[in-house]
Parts: structure tokens; C-alpha cells; sequence
């Protein structure tokens, strides 16, 4: 017999969470490199701030923890989630106050400091919405679910990134985090208001097992048994690396053409919406394909399309060449990370699927992130110019091990699980 529909209250919350996640993630990756460049601070400290993602890379070190405990009266998500929107929303407050002029000058440290704790609060909020979601969704509606993870996440980050560098130039600094926080907390109300019922299926982890180091060692040690894991783990951790030497240079090469911030958001609105409309396109060819000709392809494409930014750098910056190439590199990062990720979960263990997707994706993240950290001291070093020809060539390199990994890859695996 089917599952009942959930009630549409459900589908409210989780789409207020997931956008939620989103709003903060729009504001690293997409508004804070642009803004921060307007205001004259170095691309040394700009490329850091993909350091400041390290707890999404290693979230799968307390998620253990964050299912085991919790507040039996709130819940045992909502124990979890309430408080860090909560800490989300008093962070944004905080970064309110800051003067961006000053901040590399004075309030280096305290500026990170709040950077860090607040991926750290929002990392943490992912993994107790997560469960929420699969505690929420009986199976056959998780399909459904996961569109909601996708596009409220995709829409958050639009308007944390976009619609903020299109605000900034009008309200200014102070005013755009504080209508930031206003939003979140508008957003927590749904979580607020839930009625969560207990896990009374659970299973009972001791809690001196629990508590102990080696409790993740062995979670983890039997995905890395697998046979020709270590060639899948080269693959995983280099895939995405030319973009991510990239990518953080874009918007600071784009302030420094002159364009301003609400440009900037315009641009970036236009290129995200292509982006997510290549990534059902990418999943759909790949589905159609496989990943053979996929994974290699849509690599080549992301490898030209963060190399194609060279071609602004060296002087054709006019706006339709400027969002041509835009649009070209969004295009080709959905589609190419889609592939990805979808091979991902073709190495994860039955009945561990969970656990072994976290640890993927931050095994992915960790190199690229220490990798995306250098990029303002290298272009700093050699200019922009320069700096987007070797991230293409990067790109392109590291396709090798993604080309022989798919060699060594039974040609019938694919076939086998279409048919």
C-alpha cells in the first residue's frame, strides 16, 4: 500500500530549511569575493576565504554525534536546527557591523572568526535537516524531496549572492545583512511551529560507543576496501580542482573591469539560472549516455569555460562577451558536477549510502578548497590573465585520471544498472 501524501506543511518547512542553507552560501561564495574587492582588500585574503568552508568538508566528523544527541522535549532534529538558525541569524547581525573598508585592517581576526563559526552553525543545520527530510518523506516521496534540496538551496544562494550585489549599491553595507538576518529568521518560523514526532524506531547506540575515536574509524574503514577505490578517490578529489582554482578570481577580476556590484548580481542571477537548468540537462544526458562520454566531456567543457575567462582578462571586456563566457562556464559546471556526483553515488555501499556520499563529498571538497585558497596569492603573482589559462590547463590535465579510471571500469556496469 503507498505512503500518504506528506502534508504540505511538510514540503513548507523543508523548502524554508534548504533555502535557508542557501542564503549564507550565496553570501561566501558569490557576494562576499565581489564586495570585498570593491572595497580594496587583496586577493591574498579574498582566495582565503575558501579555507573558511572547512566545516562543510569535515561535517561528517560530528554527524555521528549530531544524530546521538539530543533534547528529548524539542526533538531530535529540531534540537539541532533551532539553535543554529538562531546562530546564523546573530552572526549576520554581528557582520553588520563591520565597516568593509576596515576589516583586513583592524578586524582581521574577529571577521574570520565569525566567517568560520557561521559555516560551522550552517554545516550542522545541514545534517540535522537531512535527517529531518528522510524522518519527514516516506520513500517513495524522497524524489520529491531532493528537487526541494536543490532548488530552495539554488534560490537561497541567489538571492544571499545575486540579489544582494544588486542591493548593496543602494542600501549599502549594514542594511543588506541586517534585511539577510530578517529573512532567516522569517525562514526559522516553520521549523518554530513543527511538532516533531520522536524516533521511537531508532536503533540504540551506546553512549560510551559513541564517545569513542575510533566509533567514525570503523563506520568508514570498509568504504575504502572496496576494489579500485583508490583510483576513484584520484578521480574524485582532482575532477573539480581547475574550477576551483578558478572560480574565486572571478568575481574580483570582474570588480576590477569596473563593473559594479549590481552588475555583478545581474550577471551572476543570469548565469545561475542557466547553471541550474544545465544540471537537468547534464543529469538527463547522462542518464542517456552514461558516464563515460559524460564525465570526459563535460570535464573538457569545464575546462575551457574557467579558461575562457582569460579572454576577458585580456582586455575583451564588453558585456556580451563578458556574459557569454559567464554563461558558458555556469553551463558547463552544472552539467559536470552532476556527473559527478551521480558517479559518486555509484560507489557507495548498499545500506551505507549515506554515510560513504558524506565522506566523498568531503574528500572532494578538501583539495579543492585548499586548492581555491591559493588562487589569490597566485594572481596576485601573475595576473588575472595568466592565472585563468593555468586554471584551464589544470582542468584539462586532470582529466587523465578521469579518463583512465573509466577504462579500467567495466564497460556492462553501466548497461547493467539502466537495464
Amino acid at each position: 500500500m503507498p505512503a500518504p501524501r506528506p502534508s504540505g506543511f511538510v514540503f513548507v518547512l523543508l523548502t524554508s530549511l534548504y533555502f535557508s542553507q542557501g542564503l549564507p552560501a550565496g553570501l561566501l561564495a558569490h557576494a562576499l569575493p565581489a564586495m570585498l574587492r570593491q572595497y580594496q582588500v587583496s586577493l591574498e585574503y579574498i582566495g582565503l576565504l575558501e579555507l573558511l568552508a572547512l566545516p562543510w568538508m569535515l561535517k561528517f566528523i560530528w554527524a555521528p554525534y549530531v544524530d546521538r544527541f539530543h533534547f528529548r522535549s524539542t526533538g531530535p532534529h529540531r534540537s539541532w536546527i533551532l539553535p543554529m538558525q538562531a546562530s546564523v541569524i546573530l552572526l549576520l547581525i554581528a557582520l553588520s557591523q563591520f565597516d568593509p573598508g576596515q576589516i583586513f585592517q583592524a578586524y582581521l581576526v574577529p571577521f574570520f572568526a565569525i566567517l568560520l563559526l557561521f559555516n560551522v552553525c550552517s554545516a550542522t543545520q545541514d545534517i540535522a535537516t537531512d535527517g529531518l527530510t528522510i524522518k519527514l518523506l516516506p520513500s517513495e516521496w524522497r524524489g520529491l524531496g531532493n528537487s526541494i534540496q536543490v532548488s530552495g538551496y539554488k534560490l537561497g544562494m541567489i538571492i544571499g549572492g545575486s540579489l544582494l550585489l544588486l542591493a548593496i549599491d543602494r542600501i549599502g553595507w549594514q542594511l543588506s545583512f541586517l534585511i539577510l538576518a530578517g529573512m532567516l529568521l522569517l525562514l526559522t518560523i516553520p521549523a518554530l511551529v513543527l511538532r516533531e514526532p520522536p524516533d521511537i524506531n531508532a536503533p540504540e547506540v551506546p553512549a560510551s560507543r559513541a564517545r569513542s575515536p575510533l566509533f567514525l574509524w570503523h563506520s568508514h574503514l570498509a568504504f575504502f576496501r572496496q576494489p579500485g577505490i583508490g583510483l576513484w578517490i584520484v578521480v574524485l578529489v582532482t575532477y573539480k580542482l581547475g574550477d576551483s582554482f578558478g572560480s574565486g578570481m572571478v568575481k574580483p577580476m570582474l570588480v576590477d573591469a569596473g563593473l559594479s556590484l549590481s552588475a555583478i548580481g545581474a550577471l551572476t542571477l543570469t548565469a545561475s539560472i542557466a547553471g541550474m537548468i544545465a544540471a537537468v540537462a547534464g543529469g538527463l544526458l547522462y542518464y542517456r549516455l552514461g558516464p563515460r562520454p559524460t564525465l570526459l566531456f563535460f570535464g573538457l567543457l569545464q575546462a575551457l569555460g574557467i579558461g575562457g575567462f582569460a579572454l576577458i582578462a585580456s582586455g575583451y571586456a564588453q558585456m556580451t562577451t563578458i556574459y557569454a563566457v559567464m554563461l558558458f562556464e555556469q553551463i558547463a559546471d552544472g552539467m559536470s558536477t552532476v556527473v559527478l556526483f551521480a558517479l559518486m553515488m555509484d560507489q557507495c555501499r548498499k545500506n551505507h549510502e549515506g554515510a560513504d556520499y558524506s565522506l566523498q563529498t568531503c574528500f572532494q571538497v578538501i583539495l579543492s578548497g585548499i586548492v581555491g585558497a591559493t588562487s589569490g596569492w597566485f594572481a596576485s603573482r601573475v595576473g588575472y590573465e595568466a592565472h585563468f589559462i593555468a586554471a584551464g590547463v589544470l582542468g584539462a590535465v586532470v582529466l587523465v585520471p578521469a579518463w583512465y579510471f573509466l577504462k579500467q571500469r567495466r564497460p556492462q556496469t553501466w548497461r547493467t544498472k539502466n537495464a
